[in-house]
């Protein structure tokens, strides 16, 4: 079996936050029409989440050790958001996303998240770099990935979009 699936990935832990693995239950109540369940916060599932949801749903292996989780703060424990890989590496690099719902942003929770699975990531074997890609339009999910350690590309820059990365050192 590939590192990239494994049935019962373990969370990560960071000082407010727990990175847990979606279950095949919350893929399906963000997909469906029904009442979100209590361990949500209020604004869960954003756009981001559902377009997420809909890949995962498409996409198994997404639920695996190396794929997307969401992001619960360890507090309340109420799911705020999500984060996750796009597993399987290409040459060594594997791209982030990230999101957290509006109620909980300006907590310093999505580079938190970014940074724990960002070190995470550059554990595996077969990764040696992690990209985001940002639009500049959107100067606070920039200074997300500068707080979580990635440095911007300029040369993958392109016209509205930023590209990060971190490496191993």
């Amino acid at each position: 079996m590939s590192s990239s699936v494994s049935p019962n990935p373990a969370p990560l832990t960071t000082e407010r936050l727990l990175l847990r693995p979606w279950t095949p239950a919350e893929v399906a109540a963000v997909l469906g029409d029904g009442a979100p369940p209590a361990h949500w916060a209020a604004d869960f599932p954003a756009e981001g989440d559902r377009v997420i949801a809909g890949l995962i749903d498409q996409k198994s292996a997404w639920l695996g050790e190396y794929g997307h989780r969401l992001i619960v703060e360890r507090d309340s424990g109420l799911v705020v958001g999500s984060i996750g890989l796009f597993w399987p590496p290409s040459d060594g690099t594997v791209e982030i996303g990230y999101g957290v719902v509006a109620s909980r942003r300006g907590r310093g929770y999505a580079s938190e998240a970014t940074g724990a699975l960002a070190r995470f990531a550059l554990a595996a074997p077969e990764v040696h770099t992690v990209v985001a890609g940002v639009e500049l339009s959107n100067p606070a999910s920039v200074r997300v990935l500068e707080k979580a350690g990635f440095h911007r590309d300029e040369a993958a820059t392109e016209e509205n979009l930023a590209r990060f990365r971190v490496t191993l050192r």
